[in-house]
């Protein structure tokens, strides 16, 4: 267990980081899931933000907080906005597995958005209005200056899983020009910013040292585990578990887009402070309802005739969930999202127990 202290409040860990992608969270309210959920900290997409409404906007607003109403005791991360170009140029690992294609180039036919990478940073194209728009090491960090987020991370490429090691080992050394070029930056003016680095490599052990020798060297606040992990399971907890106990144990260190359950129970024992991903709020929209031992999928026949209520957090019966689903109601979205997200927040918290009295 720890205690990561912001600017704009404190995280317990483990902990779960849920996703405003355009600093809002899909199909609910974040200041009222903050309230019933007990949200500490909560992750916002520079990319997104960079294309609509802008980072002057938000800081001519005052800052992300103020833009969208957040409580200024519950702090925000955001990250560089490499992720967002660099997998809807690739497609996500998951994509990557499925198809059974060996993705070497950064170009990609089907990827139009994707136009130029190089030392200075990435060209992409805008997916709102075409325009042109390119990302630097310097860049990225003034824009998250302007958003003013408690915790930001440097530019980093993220390369598709099926690569070569040669192919990889590039990608990571341009990481690492990146990131320590993106810290100079930060360093100008941090703002009571703190700033991760990510540790790279992918799912090679050699490179993943590499990484973590060199990052750590510099004088990062934390660290953040990116890249392709491979299948979820053994494989993405055999590099965690290679990685976390390697990093400092006086900063906080964080897994960037991975928050399943198995996998947090995987990781949490080899020391991960926090952990973000939208599966919960997207499982939510497609009428999947967390528990366990297991899942409620609330559109099975089976639910149809159920009269008692089937979540905690919601006050309604199986029979009504699954008549809303069915009927496509827009409020089905918002309960079922709410539900996941009161959960996954419980989830953590029962860890953090576990750890404390010693079960886990």
């Amino acid at each position: 267990m720890g205690r990561i202290h912001t600017p704009h409040g404190i995280i317990d860990t483990p902990g779960y980081v849920p996703v405003a992608t355009i600093a809002a969270q899909k199909a609910v309210d974040h200041r009222l899931m903050d309230e019933v959920a007990n949200q500490q900290l909560m992750f916002c997409n520079t990319y997104h933000l960079l294309l609509q409404p802008g980072p002057d906007i938000v800081a001519a607003a005052g800052g992300l907080h103020k833009f969208m109403g957040r409580d200024p005791s519950r702090p925000l991360i955001t990250d560089s906005g490499g992720f967002q170009v660099f997998s809807l140029a690739f497609g996500s690992v998951a994509d990557d597995l499925n198809s059974g294609n060996v993705k070497g180039s950064r170009t990609r036919t089907h990827a139009p958005t994707m136009l130029n990478v190089n030392e200075e940073g990435v060209t992409f194209r805008s997916y709102r209005d075409g325009q042109k728009v390119t990302l630097t090491p310097e860049s990225t960090v003034q824009h998250q200056k302007k958003l003013g987020a408690d915790i930001i991370i440097p530019l980093d490429e993220l390369p598709p899983y099926r690569v070569s090691k040669e192919r990889l080992r590039e990608s990571l050394f341009l990481s690492h020009r990146w990131e320590a070029r993106s810290l100079r930056e930060h360093l100008k003016e941090p703002k009571q910013q703190a700033m991760y680095a990510v540790v790279h490599g992918g799912v090679d052990r050699d490179l993943r040292q590499e990484s973590i020798d060199y990052l750590t060297s510099l004088p990062f606040d934390g660290f953040a585990m990116g890249g392709s992990f491979g299948k979820l399971g053994d494989e993405l907890a055999d590099i965690v578990g290679f990685m976390a106990p390697q990093l400092p144990k006086d900063r906080p260190n964080h897994l960037l887009g991975i928050a399943d359950l198995p996998s947090i129970l995987k990781c949490v024992v080899h020391g991960v402070d926090t952990f973000d991903s939208a599966f919960p709020t997207r499982n939510g929209r497609h009428g999947c309802l967390l528990a366990e031992p297991n899942n409620i999928k609330i559109g099975n026949s089976k639910w149809a005739n159920h009269h008692e209520p089937v979540s905690p957090y919601l006050p309604y019966t199986g029979a009504y969930l699954h008549h809303l689903f069915k009927a496509k109601e827009p409020l089905s979205t918002i309960l079922f999202t709410q539900h996941n997200l009161c959960f996954m927040q419980d989830f953590m918290k029962r860890i953090r127990e576990d750890i404390l009295n010693d079960k886990l």
